[in-house]
């Protein structure tokens, strides 16, 4: 990943349906707050790069899906934008036209995962993916920001900056504050380091914040809230993870889940073809995803859960799954609780993996380095290894580095009700992936 020195736009997003425009508009409803991040975290988070975007795959991918998969542009944006579904009073937008989809495969019917997957329930009635197109507006402008959050009884946006410093902004007036949190005095921002996630307590009383220091590792601080003050007083250290001496696939998402303990995706820790070992170590807390109570116990900063999979032994008790390469942004779906992850590919295949709420993947081998995608990598797949819910390949201008999403459960745009909204950082295309379909 590379990541652009420009400032990007914060933009509300609008609907236009072309199988309804006789209707009016669709998208001037006001949503919660909670269905604005929907939107607003899938984009926030493209202004990485991934390291392969100057390589040529000679891959060659189907046009085809599986009968239980279907996809479709729904817009294209030029460049990181953050992207709420809110759409300011007064004014209107001229659709994008998406391009389109990106062409991929979905596992084989004899490469089932150990954790079958349950479709999300979508809108019935609903018009058609291919038919539906989406505008912008712009909102208020960040500089580089690398993530997005709400918090409980709050209207307004947090943003972190990749450059160390996190931002409120009123989605209202399009203000933005002063930073509440400056790290700059003590981050790394070479290659793909840099304050890269940010989340609440489900409460709201506490902000968490995942970043590099200068040392390269990667670390989650935790600051109490005062109104909608940062504490600065109360910062502590919940959590270190040594990290190699290279600069990319750090990862770095996090986010409470429904089960309100932390969760975190760190990458393979870098290089091309994960040469440090990290993909298929439960030793090692790289290449997957660490679940941990920031509570703490005692005097420990944190505790495992007793839920975790090698919490009593057989591995790190803080890691969660195996077998990522770089999981630039995952997210719960609220409805279900289904885990989805976007992970980043090696110089062919970019991934989308689902993990059924129940059990939600506790234990799983997602199969990097051996796999990328649902294709082999660097040895014979894993006899635990689950595959890909979805994959699409570097050709045709698909793509190059997956930026992960949400299942849309809001109530402004209701023809993406139900589907996995995901982007591409290469592309700037959104897409909609469909599996109930």
């Amino acid at each position: 990943m590379r990541f652009p020195n420009e400032r990007w736009r914060v933009i509300a997003l609008v609907v236009t349906v072309a199988a309804a425009c006789a209707s009016g508009d669709r998208g001037a409803a006001k949503s919660t707050a909670s269905d604005d991040v929907v939107a607003a975290r899938i984009d926030s988070a493209t202004s990485t790069l991934d390291d392969t975007t100057t390589a040529t795959s000679s891959s060659t991918s189907t046009s085809s899906t599986s009968t239980s998969t279907t996809i479709a542009p729904v817009a294209t944006t030029t460049g990181g934008t953050i992207v709420s579904t809110t759409k300011p009073a007064g004014t209107t937008a001229t659709p994008t036209t998406g391009t389109a989809p990106p062409t991929g495969t979905a596992p084989p019917a004899t490469a089932a995962p150990t954790t079958q997957p349950t479709s999300p329930t979508k809108t019935a009635g609903a018009v058609p993916l291919a038919s539906i197109a989406l505008g912008f507006h712009e909102i208020a402008s960040v500089s580089a920001p690398s993530d997005l959050a709400v918090r409980a009884g709050s209207p307004l946006l947090y943003v972190a900056e990749r450059g160390g410093t996190v931002r409120s902004v009123d989605p209202a007036s399009g203000a933005v504050s002063t930073p509440l949190v400056d790290l700059r005095a003590d981050l790394a921002t070479d290659g793909e380091r840099g304050l890269l996630g940010l989340t609440f307590s489900p409460d709201g009383t506490h902000l968490y914040v995942s970043f590099n220091p200068a040392d390269g590792n990667s670390r989650i601080d935790e600051f109490a809230m005062n109104a909608n003050a940062v504490d600065m007083a109360s910062r502590r250290t919940v959590i270190t993870v040594q990290q190699p001496n290279a600069s990319n696939h750090k990862g770095g998402h996090i986010t409470f889940g429904p089960d309100a303990m932390l969760w975190w995706g760190l990458g393979d820790g870098g290089g091309q073809g994960d040469p440090f070992g990290n993909g298929q170590n439960v030793n090692s807390l790289l290449g997957g995803l660490i679940r941990i109570d920031p509570a703490g116990r005692a005097n420990d900063a944190y505790s495992v859960p007793a839920g975790n999979p090698w919490a009593g032994g057989g591995g790190a008790g803080e890691k969660w799954l195996r077998g990522l390469r770089n999981p630039w942004r995952f997210s719960f779906d609220r409805s279900t609780g289904d885990l989805w992850i976007g992970d980043v590919g090696q110089n062919a295949w970019e991934e989308v993996d689902f993990l059924a709420a129940a059990g939600r993947g506790a234990g799983a081998n997602l199969g990097w380095p051996l796999r990328e995608g649902t294709h082999q990598y660097n040895g014979a797949r894993p006899a635990d290894n689950v595959e890909p819910i979805y994959d699409y390949a570097h050709s045709n201008d698909n793509g190059c580095s997956i930026t992960g999403g949400y299942v849309y459960r809001g109530n402004a745009i209701a023809e993406l009700r139900g589907t996995y909204l995901f982007s591409d950082y290469c592309s700037g295309t959104i897409w909609a992936l469909d599996a109930s379909a």
